[in-house]
């Protein structure tokens, strides 16, 4: 870029124009911002499922009032009896129709690990086609406390499995961590075990923000691993331990959205109690203003 004279080219134009100059050379990445990585605002079903159970409609336009546009259910079979039962007695298709009358959609799903076996799986991949899913997640192994680090990678290849079917059907398979992937077995972290085992391509990962509380970060393993990811869950954390809305906890959100692009990033989704709902999400939009 050519030397400009800064004196000789206030005197002849105006502030505006020299201001919208100079931000027309700057490099394109260079507001790394949440801004720049907005993506649809989304919440998890989970914490909510007794007013969704019971209000399906009235639930969900609460949430869009509030900005939301994307839900991530939890699989009615696979959480029948769980908080989901009531979803068993709806056609899939009036599930997905109360979803769009709301203004919103069902990118993504959590699944039972029993789900994706070579017997359910097809049924699944159904499911997630007629609803209009894009990705279908897996909500951990849930393997017993004894499991050991060959445990996890025998689970981890089975994914790898399904996910090479739910692939051919054009669908992304992806794994939700909990607290208990981020514990050590003879000394190897379980969750850095299962990135090194799933398959890059098959299986992406869907990151819990809430493990800052035991001093991991989602930017961190964003950027270790460019593309690994397809999700993310978000909530705050005070360094006690206690939840509350995002922006007003431990994390950097700014971080974690610039980071979010480098990690493949594509969906958030809000997973917090009722109550922190409203001021996450009144934060985030700040952020994408």
């Amino acid at each position: 870029m050519k030397t400009i004279n800064r004196r000789r080219f206030f005197s002849t134009t105006t502030k505006a124009t020299a201001a919208a100059f100079f931000l027309s050379k700057l490099p394109s990445d260079f507001f790394t911002t949440a801004k720049a990585n907005a993506m649809p605002l989304g919440f998890q079903s989970w914490t909510i499922k007794e007013k969704l159970s019971s209000d399906f409609a009235g639930t969900l336009k609460m949430m869009a009032d509030l900005g939301y546009k994307q839900i991530e259910m939890c699989s009615p079979k696979g959480y029948e009896k769980i908080g989901f039962g009531a979803f068993t007695k709806m056609k899939t298709s009036d599930i997905r129709k109360t979803i769009e009358d709301a203004g919103m959609t069902c990118p993504s799903c959590h699944f039972g690990a029993a789900e994706f076996n070579d017997e359910n799986v097809d049924d699944r991949i159904q499911f997630a086609k007629d609803m209009g899913m894009t990705q279908m997640i897996i909500s951990t192994f849930w393997l017993p406390k004894t499991a050991t680090i060959n445990d996890y990678l025998v689970a981890a290849d089975k994914l790898n499995k399904a996910g090479e079917k739910i692939k051919k059907a054009g669908l992304q398979a992806g794994f939700h961590n909990h607290d208990f992937e981020f514990v050590k077995i003879d000394g190897q972290l379980i969750y850095d075990a299962l990135l090194g085992r799933f398959d890059p391509d098959l299986v992406k990962l869907q990151f819990q923000t809430q493990v800052i509380v035991h001093g991991y970060k989602a930017s961190d393993y964003f950027n270790k691993y460019p593309g690994r990811f397809v999700s993310a869950h978000l909530s705050d954390w005070t360094a006690d331990k206690k939840e509350v809305p995002v922006g007003q906890g431990l994390i950097d959100w700014k971080e974690f959205f610039a980071a979010a692009k480098t990690g493949g990033v594509k969906n958030i989704f809000v997973e917090m109690a009722e109550d922190k709902f409203k001021d996450s999400a009144t934060y985030i939009q700040k952020l994408y203003a």
